[in-house]
């Protein structure tokens, strides 16, 4: 009886005159043909609907979750195994890696100072031996992880109106990409250490920071895109359009600044193996030293890199089709899923324009059901 008389009460609060929340003298008020109930707006509301769907199907969140591997350690057989892989793991592999990365210090730092100080009047020298130094140094990084990094096609060469783009899974994409050639990123700001090198080492190969947060930035960056991009000289130019970085499994939509620069855009496909290690970052819920320990305790690293054909501009076609389509192509590549999401919607809210659209289908979707009744 107590279950019947709360369905009772939860129907009667279902229906709802809406009329009682109307101005008086309205026109719905003064209709004779049957009282509009709460529960009638509630099932011609295609905004509810919608809602409905990203609930059950949101793709938006799955982009940015680490999706955790599937334990195996369930039974007394496997489990001694298990904790024999975690002893190589931390106590065998993590010390030798710790001591690979930091000879690799040593040896860069002590050849990088020397050459950026001593060589200031020599520049073509001094960037192709930093170029080499900053190759070597990403080596040593692959080395740490024990990276098993596989290339495909042509390794790309210095030419001026050229830019490279690629799908991004974490800051390790540009250390993979980087160890093969010595690209200019463009790249967020960080703080730490992260920032100090940065700032220091990584501007010797012409790489450009910018804050997502300050809009002059855009304009700054802008004009140095197209700077860097005519020069004859300069290294090759690494972007990664999507702006943050997506778990391997979606690919959200690309920012059309670099297909604005008139430039031919080779499009980079990487595909990590996740049998050992996820390589996804949530730089909002770990920093970069606690993602670079949780790659280096791994087994190792597996991923593919494809330099695919290069695009350019098709007549006719806007700067946000040729994103479009060169972000099918890397998607088909690397067996990613599209989604049309913006990636920056991670850090901010929905603009105020995207919502007063969206309360706008909305009303109007009210008022044909007014005049309906």
């Amino acid at each position: 009886m107590n279950g019947i008389g709360k369905l009772k009460s939860s129907s009667s609060e279902l229906d709802l005159h809406i009329e009682d929340y109307l101005p008086s003298g309205s026109s719905v008020q003064q209709e004779r043909h049957g009282k509009l109930r709460l529960c009638d707006l509630l099932d011609i509301s295609p905004s509810l609907s919608e809602a409905a769907r990203a609930i059950v199907d949101d793709t938006f969140t799955r982009c940015f979750k680490s999706n955790p591997p599937e334990p195996w350690n369930w039974n007394v057989y496997l489990f001694p195994l298990w904790c024999c892989g975690v002893v190589v793991r931390y106590l065998i592999l993590f010390p030798i890696r710790i001591l690979v990365l930091t000879l690799g210090w040593i040896i860069f730092l002590s050849a990088f100072i020397p050459v950026h100080s001593l060589l200031k009047g020599n520049d073509d020298l001094r960037k192709k031996i930093e170029r080499c130094l900053v190759e070597m140094m990403c080596s040593f990084f692959v080395a740490s992880w024990t990276g098993v990094v596989k290339y495909h096609g042509p390794r790309p060469s210095i030419r001026p109106k050229q830019v490279f783009v690629a799908n991004h899974t974490s800051m390790i994409d540009f250390i993979i990409l980087e160890q093969m050639t010595a690209f200019a990123v463009i790249m967020q700001k960080h703080p730490g250490w992260v920032g100090l090198l940065q700032s220091t080492i990584l501007e010797s190969v012409g790489c450009i920071w910018f804050n997502r947060t300050e809009a002059k930035d855009r304009e700054v960056v802008a004009r140095k895109l197209r700077d860097h991009v005519l020069g004859a000289n300069n290294n090759p130019l690494l972007i990664f359009p999507e702006g943050t970085c997506v778990n391997n499994h979606y690919s959200v939509m690309f920012k059309k600044g670099a297909f604005e620069l008139g430039c031919t855009i080779c499009p980079v496909a990487i595909k990590y193996n996740k049998i050992f290690v996820d390589a996804f970052w949530n730089s909002r819920k770990q920093s970069f030293t606690t993602h670079l320990l949780q790659l280096m305790t791994s087994w190792a690293v597996v991923c593919d890199v494809w330099y695919l054909e290069p695009q350019n501009l098709k007549p006719g076609e806007t700067p946000i089709e040729f994103a479009e389509r060169v972000r099918d192509i890397i998607s088909h590549r690397a067996g990613l899923k599209k989604v049309p999401w913006d990636g920056y919607l991670k850090y901010s809210r929905p603009s105020p324009k995207h919502r007063e659209g969206k309360q706008q289908i909305f009303a109007e979707s009210v008022l044909r059901r007014f005049e309906e009744k």
